[in-house]
């Protein structure tokens, strides 16, 4: 502590001693002060260095959204991020920089140097490969050298920031010590306009409501409530097309042998009622980037690590436990651990949620005229199901809360413009789809 700090000496025996004193706070940042004391009886010029290495390639992630290995902010405060395998096909990677930081991360954990700002230093990243062991170096060296006159000493201080990458904490080094962009240790992807300030608001909601799965729900409220012009003129115009079905039927009826001349028909028809066939799918585009963006937090945020939400629930950034082909635990065996098909298996409690309420949906859309994309559509919900099922918790639960507020919101919209709604005879009808036709009764004979 600074209270307490661990203080290193070292004497050449040729009149000069080296002594470096270690503080470190009550978080993850080490201030590092060396002290060069000169009884040579001549000048000295010295170059302060700092390092950091990691010996051996870590296991990482392998996730493109995410990247894990060597990274920096360097010359113009331009964020520099390597591969362990760029440092081994280049050996050693020098720049030059006014201050900035370099080091390694992790997906929540991280290491770097730091020299304060405004410094003038070299910064190199290297590998070496010393007795047939890999050896991955982050270090900077003061361009300037200094001079330490005899019977006087000189010091230099610089930083090691070592430890979780809690977003709070980060943030108050940067503004405490005036660290270039040190935020950036924290990977917030393309999208971080949307991820940060959506961070933001789902850390401070958990403050509100004390559980990061209700700060979920409430910022898909708040989205859903964000883009409701939208998606109101979109679904008013999903029940436009619901008014209409009668006639398309009518023209799938008269051009059932001719489809260029029903796609025709079908584009006047909606020409002439003022209906965007397309309008529909807005509500699915316009929540895209807020589903990777929450992807993001889930996935990068350490203070999302192991937060619970209710019932099985435990870690809402890892996948839903429970397995369906499994029975929930009840057969012996691990589904996920079969070879090649594990990872389509494991489809637990939430993303079948997800998938009838996607499904639900769809039944409120008015079905496609073309009878491949009426299959294609229909494939969808099954497809999602297994696509999400690895997907951290947090964010199944999202889109299936999502999908039924959008239920919900259609319906109404729906009711409004007079459109009859029959869900409750679409969902019947497709199960009715599934049961085996009777096969005809034989004529009793004369």
């Amino acid at each position: 502590s600074a209270a307490n700090p661990v203080i290193l000496t070292y004497d050449n025996g040729q009149g000069l001693v080296f002594s470096r004193k270690i503080e470190v706070d009550d978080e993850y940042l080490f201030t590092v002060t060396q002290t060069v004391k000169n009884s040579s009886g001549a000048d000295v010029s010295l170059f302060p260095y700092s390092r950091v290495a990691r010996f051996d390639k870590p296991e990482v992630s392998g996730y493109f959204i995410l990247h894990e290995g060597p990274i920096g902010v360097l010359g113009d405060a331009n964020l520099v991020e390597k591969s362990y395998k760029d440092l081994r096909n280049d050996g050693q990677i020098d720049i030059q920089s006014n201050g900035g930081w370099l080091g390694f991360t992790d997906k929540y954990w991280a290491a770097a140097i730091l020299p304060v700002p405004d410094k003038n230093i070299n910064a190199r990243f290297s590998w070496t490969n010393p007795g047939q062991r890999d050896v991955y170096q982050t270090s900077f060296v003061d361009r300037n050298p200094t001079t330490i006159t005899t019977g006087n000493s000189a010091s230099n201080k610089s930083y090691v920031f070592a430890g979780a990458k809690v977003e709070s904490i980060i943030n108050k080094y940067q503004k405490t010590y005036g660290f270039d962009r040190i935020e950036l240790l924290i990977d917030w992807g393309w999208f971080y306009f949307i991820t940060q300030p959506m961070f933001y608001v789902i850390r401070w909601l958990h403050g509100l409501l004390g559980n990061f799965g209700l700060a979920i729900l409430s910022v898909t409220v708040l989205v859903k409530l964000l883009f409701f012009p939208l998606a109101n003129r979109s679904y008013a115009s999903m029940a436009a097309m619901r008014k209409v079905q009668p006639e398309i039927k009518a023209l799938q009826e008269r051009f059932k042998d001719d489809r260029a001349e029903l796609q025709k028909a079908t584009m006047e028809l909606y020409q002439r009622e003022k209906i965007n066939p397309i309008s529909g799918c807005w509500p699915v585009l316009i929540q895209i980037p807020v589903f990777f963006s929450l992807y993001k937090v889930l996935f990068v945020t350490i203070e999302m690590r192991q937060a619970p939400f209710f019932g099985w629930i435990r870690d809402l950034a890892a996948p839903d436990p429970t397995h369906i082909f499994n029975l929930f635990g009840l057969l012996p065996y691990d589904p996920t651990a079969l070879p090649v098909v594990g990872s389509f298996l494991a489809i637990g409690v939430w993303p079948v949620i997800m998938g009838i309420t996607m499904w639900v949906q769809m039944k409120l859309n008015p079905p496609p005229t073309d009878p491949t994309q009426q299959m294609i559509f229909g494939l969808l919900p099954i497809l999602f199901t297994f696509m999400l099922g690895r997907f951290p918790a947090g964010l199944v639960i999202y889109w299936a809360w999502n999908n039924t507020l959008s239920v919900t919101q259609q319906y109404i919209i729906m009711r409004r413009h007079g459109v009859e709604v029959n869900l409750f005879e679409n969902i019947t009808d497709s199960f009715k789809r599934f049961k085996r036709k009777k096969p005809p009764a034989d004529k009793p004979k004369k």
